[in-house]
């Protein structure tokens, strides 16, 4: 196996990873991004990982109710009183 290191470029383009998973990502940076990907076994794993990591939560998660007590302090801190009715 050749030893991979991460140059800058591999940081410079997995920091947009979340918005290439989403599909939120400008087509240059997207084709970028996948000629780095077809090349890039690593950094290959880690967009794999992320989907089946979204995936999952999409698949096994439970909204849960945020108390009462919360919105009023989160509403009172954004300033947004007027919208918790």
């Amino acid at each position: 196996m050749i030893e991979h290191k991460h140059t800058g470029n591999c940081r410079e383009l997995l920091g947009a990873l979340s918005d290439y998973v989403d599909g939120e990502l400008g087509d240059t940076l997207c084709a970028e991004l996948e000629r780095h990907l077809a090349q890039c076994e690593n950094c290959r794993v880690v967009v794999d990982t992320l989907r089946k990591t979204v995936y999952l939560y999409h698949v096994t998660a439970r909204p849960e109710p945020v108390p009462d007590e919360i919105k009023q302090r989160l509403f009172k801190k954004l300033d947004l009183e007027d919208l918790k009715k």
